[in-house]
């Protein structure tokens, strides 16, 4: 296998992980704003990812990449939540807003 196969095989593993454990993960959780909207950012930007590699803007490494950075952006809330008892504070969003807008540029740029 050349080393583009691999990439290729490792940014697949990477996406069908990160999809599964960002399906599970974004549900509406009750009395929790916060929490749904940046979990609801993350579900589309996932979407956004997966259009663009059906219709074939994106590229498998880009995919990857926008992944690994959702990704970061969910570790992120999560260790937020943690602090605060399953919560975020406005400062805690409006700093995951911002990645995701920044994530969302990215996104935008590689597609078109």
């Amino acid at each position: 296998m050349n080393a583009k196969s691999t990439l290729t095989v490792i940014g697949l593993v990477i996406g069908a992980a990160l999809a599964s454990g960002s399906a599970m993960a974004q549900t509406d959780v009750p009395g929790h704003p916060r929490v749904n909207e940046v979990n609801n950012r993350l579900e589309n930007q996932q979407d956004r990812i997966n259009n663009g590699l059906k219709n074939g803007t994106m590229t498998q490494g880009q995919a990857a990449r926008d992944e690994t950075r959702d990704a970061n952006i969910a570790r992120r809330e999560s260790v937020d939540e943690a602090k605060h008892g399953g919560h975020l504070t406005k400062q805690e969003q409006r700093n995951l807003n911002r990645s995701e807008n920044r994530n969302s540029r990215k996104i935008y740029k590689q597609k078109h």
